[in-house]
């Protein structure tokens, strides 16, 4: 009984961390256990322990944390104001509808990326992207773009990391990292699966920070590599819009 009190607890403190950031959107280890009064070496494990089931992100930089993307996948099927997810929906929309493709809304969470938001194409052979799916960081456009326009620490710490695949070769991937800066585009033709091409661009919001990929995506026999290069102007116009709508 007193295992099961201590466990509920843990829980309950993890919870007040949580809670920390209704009204802020990053902290410190030291703010942070000020505000639920707690020892640091007490918050430091159980902010450990967020972090690695995606709850919460720290940011090496600042050595601040933050809400990680994992609460976004929680709350795909809820509609929030706020959320990047359902602001930018009727513009993708929008795009699909302009463009006949299947559109897809992607955020980056420790090395790998999430799709938080999709429209899928009228089309009867169409690219099916489901929500809240997860794929590797290191392969496909949208991923290039979260890289591209990523901090610098998050591009040596999945470079570094111990995942990375020994078949990719570094020198290339960091090559179409600077050609999607430079371009402000990245695209990708049967990369992650057969028969599969995407276009992506980055939405950036005021003050030039990255807050998500948006991309289209289909069969590669469709979109062709000329079709992206005409999609291409289209989505980063799409995507200057949606940077406005957020802070």
């Amino acid at each position: 009984m007193e295992d099961g009190k201590l466990t509920v607890r843990a829980v309950e403190r993890a919870l007040d961390i949580l809670l920390c950031f209704a009204d802020s959107s990053d902290l410190s280890l030291t703010e942070i256990a000020l505000r639920v009064s707690l020892h640091k070496s007490t918050v430091h494990r159980l902010l450990a322990s967020l972090e690695g089931k995606g709850f919460i992100i720290r940011d090496p930089s600042s050595d601040k944390y933050r809400l990680g993307f994992r609460i976004w996948e929680l709350s795909a099927n809820l509609t929030h104001s706020d959320d990047p997810a359902q602001i930018f929906l009727p513009e993708m929309e929008r795009l699909r509808d302009q463009l006949d493709e299947t559109i897809s809304l992607y955020v980056s969470d420790r090395f790998e990326r999430v799709r938080v938001q999709a429209v899928q194409s009228n089309q009867a052979i169409r690219r099916v992207a489901p929500i809240g799916a997860r794929m590797p960081l290191y392969v496909g456009a949208s991923s290039k773009i979260l890289v591209a326009f990523a901090e610098p620490e998050v591009q040596e710490a999945l470079l570094t990391s111990p995942g990375w695949p020994a078949s990719l070769d570094q020198g290339s991937f960091k090559q179409q990292l600077a050609e999607a800066k430079m371009l402000g585009f990245a695209t990708s033709v049967e990369e992650r699966e057969p028969g599969a091409a995407a276009v992506a661009v980055p939405i950036l919001n005021g003050a030039h920070r990255l807050v998500a990929a948006l991309a289209v995506s289909g069969p590669s026999n469709r979109l062709t590599l000329e079709k992206m290069m005409e999609h291409a102007p289209v989505l980063m116009e799409a995507a200057r819009r949606m940077g406005k709508m957020v802070i």
